[in-house]
């Protein structure tokens, strides 16, 4: 039997682990950032959740700034050519910003339940 509603589910776990904000043990994700329209072990309605822009604003400013940095790091550093660059960002920036994406998503929608719970349903 799910947890009551109002049990404390940590927002970093449930955000980490992808899991439902109410209950703590259904999947969040039905793909890879595809939302389930409800939690298959509480049943709690998570097609009213509104992540919006959010997460990704988030990661094309953390991840970003952190690429510039290491890009401008490894020019001054080693001098490689161009298509040293070209090869290397996007293979590093792809999967850090997928990897980013998750659970800062999870994190928006569990936040999102324990602030804004009457918006999202019961």
């Amino acid at each position: 039997m799910p947890p009551a509603p109002d049990a404390a589910i940590s927002p970093i776990w449930a955000a980490l682990a992808g899991r439902c904000p109410r209950c703590g043990q259904g999947k969040l994700f039905a793909g890879l950032l595809t939302v389930r329209p409800a939690c298959p072990v509480c049943g709690l309605d998570l097609s009213a959740h509104d992540a919006g822009d959010g997460p990704a604003v988030a990661v094309i400013l953390v991840l970003g700034a952190v690429i510039v940095v290491l890009a401008f790091w490894v020019e001054f550093t080693f001098s490689p050519p161009l298509w040293v660059h070209a090869v290397l960002w996007p293979v590093v920036t792809v999967p850090l910003a997928i990897a980013m994406m998750r659970p800062l998503k999870a994190a928006l929608i569990v936040l999102q339940y324990r602030y804004r719970r009457t918006e999202m349903g019961p």
